[in-house]
């Protein structure tokens, strides 16, 4: 089986674990996600201490260290996304598969909160996470399957139902309809019909004229400054972890042209997308 798109990811299982050995892989990781099926005990991510139960998960991004301190025999399973996997990625037809993975992705980076375990809201989504890491875990360990077709579509519904359900983490503003309104934009940062303002009066019940006043009130800064802000951020994730041009870049956030992310990013950064970009490779 050809398995080029999971070349530079790891997929682990560890059963009725009472210690967990310091993974090699961690060092190249991009991005992972920790299943905890069963047991109990803490985790410790960056020195940060927090205690784990059954069916919880836990998100890691670049430079996370995490070991467990297991308290009753612990089942785990860990997908990895490692450096790799995100850096030679293109915006061609070949890649929609992993071009939408990183969109999920990205979702869960920027609106996770890492403190704390990942709060699934839903009954159903806890069950049917179980049973697709079991299956995704299964069909990629087991030699005599590795199908590409059932790995692709398991890991994308796990990714999917962790991104949707990461809108629903409470903050200070939860159960606020200004925190939902944050999670829209952020979720659909990728659609630009849906984040007009006539659209989003009309998804939350606002008139047009009203819903920009009501966003900064509650947010100190206007709509449009926040969705930009959140857009630039997103283009810094691409600059740092993937090969995309600044024009490819561009374009997959709504930018005219790759001057126009230029100038619009000094104002985030202080310097342009493309400077930032030659830095970052200065550095490693």
């Amino acid at each position: 089986m050809s398995r080029t798109i999971f070349e530079n990811i790891v997929i682990q299982k560890f059963e009725q674990a009472t210690s967990l050995d310091f993974c090699q892989y961690t060092p190249i990781r991009f991005f992972e996600i920790l299943h905890i099926e069963k047991g109990s005990g803490t985790i410790i991510i960056n020195n940060h201490r927090v205690k784990y139960n059954d069916n919880e998960l836990f998100i890691l991004i670049p430079n996370d260290q995490y070991n467990l301190e297991i308290e009753t025999r612990t089942t785990v399973s860990a997908i990895k996304f490692l450096n790799n996997f995100f850096s030679t990625f293109s915006l061609n037809e070949n890649e929609v598969q992993r071009k939408d993975w990183f969109r999920r992705i990205e979702t869960i980076l920027h609106n996770s909160d890492r403190t704390s375990h990942l709060n699934i809201q839903f009954k159903t989504d806890k069950s049917s996470l179980n049973l697709l890491f079991t299956v995704l875990c299964n069909e990629y360990n087991d030699e005599k399957l590795k199908n590409e077709v059932v790995l692709k579509s398991t890991l994308h519904t796990i990714l999917h139902i962790i991104s949707r359900n990461v809108n629903f983490i409470s903050s200070k503003k939860s159960n606020s309809k200004i925190q939902d309104i944050i999670n829209y934009i952020n979720y659909n940062i990728h659609n630009p019909e849906k984040l007009t303002k006539k659209e989003l009066a009309n998804q939350f019940h606002f008139s047009e004229n009203y819903i920009s006043q009501y966003f900064k009130s509650k947010m100190n800064v206007g709509l449009k400054k926040y969705i930009l802000n959140y857009k630039l951020k997103l283009a810094e994730t691409r600059l740092k972890h993937t090969d995309l041009t600044i024009t490819e870049i561009a374009q997959e956030l709504g930018f005219t042209d790759s001057s126009h992310l230029d100038k619009t990013f000094i104002t985030y950064k202080g310097i342009t997308a493309k400077t930032y970009k030659k830095s970052l490779k200065i550095i490693d």
